[in-house]
């Protein structure tokens, strides 16, 4: 929405209530539609719609074998970590860029940002970095240009250790189907179903009861 597109994220997923009086919704922000090439579009809508973040939110919001409370809420690594897990599933999985060479481009680039969120998160709030210093870095990267940049970087100066937590996520859920895989009798299904019946966990109960 207009009134809010100046602080909001590029691109969100707004979960629908637990009484189901509304869907949910996706959000892109198009203060500057430069800051979208089309190219960037279908790995973002993997992002924060389907397989990402309305799948896992939908199936929590619906599962209710689970309390009030853990259907409403969540953890940011578990839901970031499996809305990028979920770009990859598009990509490699589904195979969704097979005729799009540049759909692969935007979901590369994807990635190099979320590795870029790595180094200004850590360089904000552990070496001490100036907001500048973590634009000018987000910028020269070629992960965002500077209007979006700039956005990102007030984002991470008040939530330490929330643009980590993606890339944390993925990579504990990358590394357990792994360890599936390499297991007799893998099926990519049921693999999905077992991360996302519990609904939102922490990663290292995911661990557990992924292991168990």
């Amino acid at each position: 929405p207009p009134a809010i597109e100046a602080g909001a994220p590029g691109g969100y997923y707004q979960g629908p209530p637990l009484d189901g009086s509304r869907p949910g919704a996706y959000y892109i922000n198009l203060r500057d539609t430069a800051n979208w090439p089309k190219f960037a579009l279908p790995t973002l809508t993997y992002h924060e719609a389907s397989p990402g973040h309305h799948l896992q939110v939908a199936l929590q919001r619906e599962t209710e074998t689970l309390p009030a409370w853990r259907r409403a809420n969540g953890f940011s690594a578990y839901n970031e970590g499996w809305a990028l897990y979920a770009e990859a599933v598009a990509a490699d999985d589904l195979d969704v860029y097979a005729d799009d060479p540049l759909g692969r481009v935007g979901f590369l680039m994807s990635y190099l940002f979320r590795a870029v969120r790595l180094v200004v998160d850590t360089g904000l709030h552990h070496k001490r970095w100036s907001r500048e210093q973590a634009v000018d870095y987000m910028v020269a990267s070629g992960a965002k240009p500077v209007g979006a940049a700039n956005s990102e970087i007030n984002r991470y100066s008040v939530m330490p250790g929330q643009a980590c937590a993606y890339k944390i996520g993925h990579t504990v859920i990358a590394r357990l189907r792994a360890e599936a895989e390499a297991r007799p009798g893998f099926n990519l299904r049921r693999f999905h179903d077992a991360v996302l019946v519990n609904g939102s966990t922490p990663l290292s109960v995911l661990e557990d009861l992924m292991r168990s």
